[in-house]
């Protein structure tokens, strides 16, 4: 929801369309599809054994320590998806009908993440697919329903968030580490080993980060962002040091996915101020 936020924003900055009800449409759509891939996930990570009470410590995850029925997580999963395919409908037939293939392909990644013969999660490439759909490409789905258009402008301005949200799996996969070894995953985590992926969180953050000035140096981002970035870089430099201070384990995962939620909340909440005032001038 926050790269849907950042680029219904960005869409009205850098083209001056807007539309209430594509905005509307697409919200709920974008939220029926979260819920559903993360009911999706919850459903075979639990099914295939990687969330299990013994390694997994995270009280949210209700199947495992809530007794929730499997099979009703499966449903509404398969539910939610039904809605937002009726309203990919419904925005493609305002737009193009090439919209159904974007939302198809993003639909399709958010099951196969976890479903299906070859889970994208068990290998090393769960990090580049969740930046890379949740931050770029529906970043660019939303930029085209508000604008009916597609710009260079628009992918440069994702890379910050297609960074960020890499990032936050990265977290997650490192606090996962010796569980994920049991349950049979190769993530980047495992595929690097721990040394190495230290240096890997810390260059998405670095570039992440850095990619917004840069951004804004290029006038992709309005001059607006940068008051608000530069506080978002203090919250985000001393958040970080204090994760690493921590450690990545499992006994620690819960404050770490709190601490990049925080860095990522920081980064996103500068997009839309900056974004939000610079239309507050023009």
């Amino acid at each position: 929801m926050a790269t849907f936020i950042c680029a219904s924003l960005y869409a009205v900055y850098d083209s001056g369309s807007w539309s209430w009800l594509r905005f509307l449409l697409m919200a709920v759509a974008v939220l029926c599809v979260d819920m559903g891939t993360t009911g999706f996930n919850s459903y075979y990570d639990y099914i295939n054994g990687t969330d299990n009470k013994h390694y997994n410590l995270e009280k949210d995850k209700v199947l495992v320590h809530d007794g929730v029925n499997p099979l009703a997580a499966l449903i509404i999963s398969l539910g939610l998806f039904g809605c937002a395919a009726i309203l990919g409908l419904m925005l493609a037939s305002m737009t193009s009908w090439y919209l159904i293939l974007a939302g198809g392909a993003c639909m399709l990644v958010g099951y196969a993440y976890t479903g299906g013969p070859f889970p994208i999660s068990r290998t090393p490439f769960g990090e580049l697919f969740a930046g890379l759909f949740l931050g770029t490409i529906l970043f660019l789905i939303t930029y085209f329903v508000i604008s009916e258009s597609v710009t260079l402008a628009a992918a440069l301005a994702s890379i910050p968030l297609l960074l960020l949200i890499a990032m936050i799996l990265s977290i997650n996969n490192a606090c996962d580490h010796d569980a994920d070894i049991i349950a049979g995953r190769n993530t980047v985590a495992i595929f690097l080993g721990k040394r190495i992926n230290k240096w890997v969180l810390r260059t998405q953050l670095i570039i992440g980060y850095a990619s917004v000035p840069i951004l804004v140096v290029f006038s992709i981002f309005p001059y607006t962002v940068v008051p608000f970035f530069s506080i978002a870089s203090i919250v985000a430099v001393k958040e970080f040091i204090t994760m690493e201070k921590r450690g990545f384990s499992l006994e620690t995962k819960g404050p770490s996915m709190g601490g990049i939620s925080k860095i990522f909340l920081s980064l996103v909440f500068s997009m839309i101020l900056g974004l939000a005032l610079a239309l507050l001038l023009l």
